[in-house]
C-alpha cells in the first residue's frame, strides 16, 4: 500500500511506474532551471518547456488509466514525443545565448527515454494490444 503525505491510499497504478516517477522529477528540474531564463521568455520558451515537461507524466498517467494496452502504448508514445520536444527546446537555449541545460536534466531525459522505450517494448511483447 502506498500513502500520500496526508495518509490517503494511492491506488493509481501509474504512481508505481519508474517512468512516471522520473517524469515527475523532470518536471521539477525543468521548473527550477527555466526560472533562470530571462523575463522576456516567460510566455515563450519557459512556458513551452514547462508545458512539454508536464505533458510527459500526464500522458503516462492518462494512458495507464485508460484500461487497455493499446491506449497505454499510444499515450506512452505521446509522452515520448513530448519528451523529445522538451529536449529540443532545451537544446535551443544555448543557441539563443541562454544557459545550457544541466547535466542533471540531460541525464533524466536520457533515463526517461529508455524507460518509456522499455515500457512500449514490453507492451508490444506481451499479449495482443487491445
Amino acid at each position: 500500500m502506498v500513502l500520500n503525505d496526508r495518509g490517503r491510499v494511492l491506488h493509481k497504478g501509474h504512481y508505481k511506474l519508474k517512468a512516471w516517477q522520473v517524469a515527475m522529477e523532470v518536471v521539477e528540474t525543468v521548473y527550477r532551471e527555466t526560472s533562470a531564463l530571462p523575463e522576456k521568455e516567460r510566455y515563450g520558451l519557459q512556458a513551452q518547456m514547462r508545458r512539454a515537461a508536464v505533458s510527459v507524466p500526464s500522458n503516462i498517467a492518462e494512458g495507464a488509466a485508460r484500461g487497455s494496452k493499446a491506449d497505454f502504448r499510444r499515450f506512452l508514445l505521446i509522452a515520448r514525443g513530448s519528451l523529445a520536444e522538451l529536449e529540443t527546446q532545451a537544446l535551443v537555449c544555448p543557441n539563443l545565448g541562454y544557459p545550457p541545460i544541466s547535466g542533471e536534466l540531460q541525464d533524466q531525459i536520457d533515463q526517461l527515454f529508455k524507460l518509456l522505450g522499455g515500457l512500449v517494448t514490453k507492451l508490444e511483447q506481451t499479449s495482443p494490444l487491445h
